[in-house]
C-alpha cells in the first residue's frame, strides 16, 4: 500500500515542475460545475482532440463518460480516434522518448492536472499563450514563461503578443491580439472554460457521487439523532 502512495504522489506531483506559475501572475476566475453534462462533453470532445495526442488521463477510461450523458455509441463516435475500445483507459499514442525529443520533456498525464494546479490557473494558462520567436516553439506564455507547449490552440483563439508598460517603477505585462482566430474572444474563453470544466471532472470522476452520497449518509444520520432523542425521552419519562 505504502508503495502504491508512493507511486501515485511521484506520478501526479513529478510533472508539476512543466507547469510552475510565474510568481505573482494573476489568475483568471472560472466557474465550474461538473453537473454541467453538456459542458462537459463539449470539454470531452476538445480534450481528446487537442490534448491526448500529447498529453495522457490514465486513470480514465473511456466508457466513464456515460456519466455525463454520453451512451456507448457516441462515447464511439466521439471521443475514441484511435481504434481502442471503451473500456480502454485513456492513453496517449506519443511514446515518451518521442515528446522528450520534439519538446524537450515528457509531455505530462493530465489525469489529476487540476487539482494540482487548480482550475483558475489552468483557465487562464490557455488563454495566456503569445508570440515569441525566441522560444523553440516559437511560442511563449504569460503564466509559464518558456513553456515546452505549444499553442495547439492558436487557430482558434488567433496570435496575440506581449505588452510591457511601467507603472509604479513595475513592469506590469498583458495581451493583445494582433491576429484574430476562428473564434471571438468570448467564443475561446467558454471553450477554454469547457474544457477546464471538464480537467476538474477528469481529476475526480465520482466527485458527484461522492458528494449526493455524503448529503444522504448526513440527512440519515440527523433523522437517526432525531429518533434517537426521542426515544430517550420515552425510555427516560417515568424515572425523571
Amino acid at each position: 500500500m505504502n508503495k502504491i502512495k508512493i507511486f501515485l504522489i511521484v506520478l501526479c506531483l513529478a510533472p508539476m515542475s512543466l507547469f510552475a506559475a510565474e510568481p505573482g501572475m494573476p489568475l483568471d476566475k472560472v466557474s465550474i460545475d461538473t453537473t454541467d453534462n453538456e459542458s462537459l462533453q463539449r470539454g470531452a470532445e476538445t480534450f481528446v482532440n487537442y490534448c491526448l495526442t500529447c498529453h495522457g488521463a490514465s486513470f480514465m477510461r473511456y466508457n466513464r463518460h456515460r456519466d455525463i450523458g454520453l451512451n456507448e455509441v457516441e462515447v464511439a463516435e466521439k471521443l475514441i480516434l484511435t481504434g481502442q475500445k471503451p473500456g480502454d483507459l485513456m492513453l496517449t499514442a506519443m511514446r515518451k522518448n518521442e515528446g522528450e525529443e520534439w519538446f524537450g520533456v515528457v509531455p505530462p498525464d493530465l489525469s489529476v492536472i487540476a487539482r494540482a494546479k487548480g482550475a483558475d490557473w489552468l483557465y487562464t494558462y490557455l488563454r495566456a499563450f503569445y508570440r515569441d520567436e525566441t522560444t523553440v516553439p516559437g511560442w511563449n506564455n504569460l503564466v509559464f514563461d518558456r513553456a515546452a507547449m505549444p499553442h495547439v490552440l492558436y487557430e482558434l483563439q488567433g496570435e496575440q503578443k506581449l505588452v510591457v508598460k511601467t507603472s509604479g517603477g513595475k513592469e506590469v505585462k498583458s495581451l493583445e491580439l494582433v491576429k484574430p482566430g476562428l473564434m471571438t474572444v468570448s467564443e475561446y474563453d467558454q471553450f477554454a472554460a469547457d474544457l477546464v470544466n471538464y480537467m476538474v471532472y477528469l481529476s475526480e470522476p465520482a466527485a458527484n457521487d461522492r458528494k449526493r452520497l455524503g448529503i444522504m449518509v448526513m440527512l440519515f444520520l440527523f433523522g437517526m439523532l432525531g429518533l434517537t432523542y426521542v426515544l430517550y425521552r420515552e425510555y427516560w419519562k417515568d424515572i425523571h
